[in-house]
């Protein structure tokens, strides 16, 4: 039986605008979010239409867009700069429009991986340790600091764009070029040897964590996107207790930052089997890859009734 909301609530939501697309690396993968985000709230009876922010061809102006739309709440699936770093939340503010997701401030530091982990950090929780690159670095001192392999990444993007593994001190450099390729704000992290694992977090409740397996170096765009070898294992042999502080470390995390609504955190074993926090995900991917509708089916949700869900969270 498909999921269906009440007269009730369709008033309470009013005209809700699915607002997806944007114009960063990430478009594409936020354009098929959010046409599944849409279909989804449209089969389950809420009065919503989309938003392709820049528009196909890049010319719209986005805050004309949002001006000229009559909606009443916002359900925000733009991934990347622009829409997931706290820019789209602030306009929306301004306008007095609910929207779904982390505010500014969470938004922002969320999108930086930086800024992320230092937050952590500051708040106690486990994270891997790493080096950032201001335009100069030395590549011994990295190297003797992190050991190999280590992970180079852009600090402001999101779906593994621009990230690479390191084997060899010979390959820091271009791993840095290809980073700095898409941010000028760069981090190295000290290789997690143990399991990945990627929990999502609804209204403040984590769902069932997801281990992911894959045959590439890490879990790259390709194997998040375009591969249909990945594994995604909910029997990943955890004991009840390792578990549980899995799920309670991800909402520790999510809340350290101050996120909202729903996320995801992602997170992996270190050679001790010590869980260690990666990044956490403030608008994450609703395709038909995507990981959160994934542990949301695992607890019984529906994807129709999850994106009603997470609409219900906007504030």
């Amino acid at each position: 039986m498909s999921y269906q909301i009440d007269a009730q609530m369709k008033s309470d939501f009013g005209r809700v605008a699915v607002i997806f697309g944007g114009n960063s690396s990430e478009r594409d993968v936020s354009l098929k979010s959010g046409a599944e985000v849409l279909a989804g709230l449209q089969r389950a009876g809420v009065d919503a239409f989309g938003i392709d922010l820049y528009g196909p061809n890049g010319d719209e102006q986005p805050l004309q867009q949002l001006q000229e739309n009559h909606f009443d709440r916002a359900f925000l699936i733009l991934h990347g700069p622009g829409g997931e770093d706290g820019t789209l939340q602030g306009a929306l503010e301004m306008l007095g429009k609910p929207y779904t997701g982390s505010g500014v401030a969470a938004s922002a530091i969320g999108m930086d991986k930086l800024r992320t982990k230092q937050v952590w950090i500051g708040a106690g929780l486990p994270t891997p340790t790493f080096a950032t690159f201001n335009g100069e670095f030395e590549v011994d001192d990295i190297v003797e600091r992190l050991g190999l392999p280590m992970i180079v990444k852009p600090a402001h993007e999101g779906s593994s764009i621009g990230m690479s593994k390191v084997t060899s001190a010979g390959e820091l450099e271009a791993a840095l070029e290809t980073a700095t390729g898409f941010d000028r704000s760069v981090i190295a992290e000290s290789w997690m040897s143990g399991d990945e694992f990627t929990v999502a977090v609804l209204d403040g409740d984590a769902l069932p964590p997801i281990q992911l397996v894959t045959l590439h170096e890490f879990y790259d765009f390709d194997a998040k996107y375009l591969a249909n070898d990945t594994q995604y294992k909910f029997d990943h042999g955890l004991s009840e207790d390792k578990l549980t502080s899995l799920k309670r470390l991800a909402e520790q995390a999510f809340a350290a930052v101050g996120c909202k609504g729903w996320g995801r955190v992602d997170v992996m074993q270190d050679q001790d089997g010590n869980f260690q926090l990666l990044e956490v995900n403030t608008a994450p991917g609703m395709t038909d890859h995507s990981l959160v509708p994934m542990a949301a089916r695992e607890q019984g949700i529906s994807f129709d009734e999850l994106v009603v869900r997470i609409l219900k969270t906007a504030q």
